[in-house]
């Protein structure tokens, strides 16, 4: 019952997985394993970007990285990964990050149910094919870990968001889960639950127009952290046997309110829907 007990800091010298690694929070992911040790799968559904982030970590520090392209919302493209992933490290997995993510906006009754859909075959289902095709592996070495990249909309529910919500909230409560089922398996789980990070998802997102300029903005020039900074946390919180990060000042404020009067908190939110709509007109 081995490696994660013994050296109680699974982000070094790990064999990784990370979803989502052509850019933003996975790329800052793989680069910051690769900067403990770590050979680092890079996997992305644009194979391209993930050859760069493959390409920085040889330059930065000559650990082993490979690419492969990956579609996480399709379950025969994640067990792929889980194969070829150990075949090219030459090693068992001993870490999958399911980073991969896009960005939906807008009313509920205005968002398509092929939006809807589209959302939770990245958000939601790669995050359970993720968790799926590597935790039996975990079991049968004996150890493992696993960060789950949620958002703190998961808790947050803001208005017009309602199909990011959904699916942050469920991965939220899937790594709750796993958490103590895993436990008795040496199957360490972190979710990762930030507001403002600066990466594409707004950019690759789909949003209503009116949102669309304003919310990139805000992610590229207001967010309180940058991706390597909370690529370092969740590895850090991952290694001291935490269950959450939650980054930034403003997502542990929500997160409190939330838990202090949750009734109080979704009364609030409701007041203050109207100023955000003249805010962003």
């Amino acid at each position: 019952m081995g490696l994660i007990k013994k050296n109680r800091k699974p982000s070094h010298n790990a064999y990784a997985v990370v979803t989502g690694a052509g850019s933003g929070i996975g790329r800052s992911f793989a680069l910051e394993l690769a900067r403990r040790g770590g050979s680092v799968v890079c996997a992305d559904i644009n194979l391209a970007a993930a050859q760069e982030t493959v390409q920085l970590i040889q330059t930065e520090t000559g650990q082993k990285a490979v690419a492969i392209e990956c579609d996480v919302g399709k379950k025969e493209s994640v067990q792929a990964l889980s194969e070829q992933a150990e075949k090219d490290l030459g090693h068992p997995i001993s870490l999958i990050i399911n980073n991969a993510g896009v960005g939906l906006g807008g009313k509920f009754d205005e968002v398509s149910l092929d939006d809807w859909q589209w959302c939770m075959h990245v958000n939601l289902w790669g995050v359970i094919h993720g968790c799926h095709f590597f935790v039996p592996k975990f079991k049968q070495q004996g150890y493992g870990a696993i960060i789950n990249v949620a958002s703190a909309a998961g808790y947050t529910a803001a208005p017009e968001m309602t199909a990011y919500n959904v699916t942050k909230s469920s991965v939220l409560a899937l790594s709750e889960t796993l958490s103590s089922e895993l436990y008795p398996d040496n199957i360490r789980v972190n979710v990762l639950c930030p507001t403002l990070v600066p990466t594409n998802i707004m950019k690759n997102g789909r949003l209503p127009k009116q949102y669309s300029g304003k919310a990139d903005d805000l992610l590229q020039n207001h967010a309180f952290v940058t991706s390597d900074q909370v690529a370092i946390k969740t590895l850090n919180h991952l290694d001291a046997g935490k269950l959450y990060t939650i980054p930034q000042p403003d997502a542990k404020l929500f997160w409190w309110m939330k838990r202090a009067s949750p009734s109080l908190y979704a009364k609030m939110l409701g007041m203050g829907y109207p100023w955000f709509k003249r805010f962003v007109k």
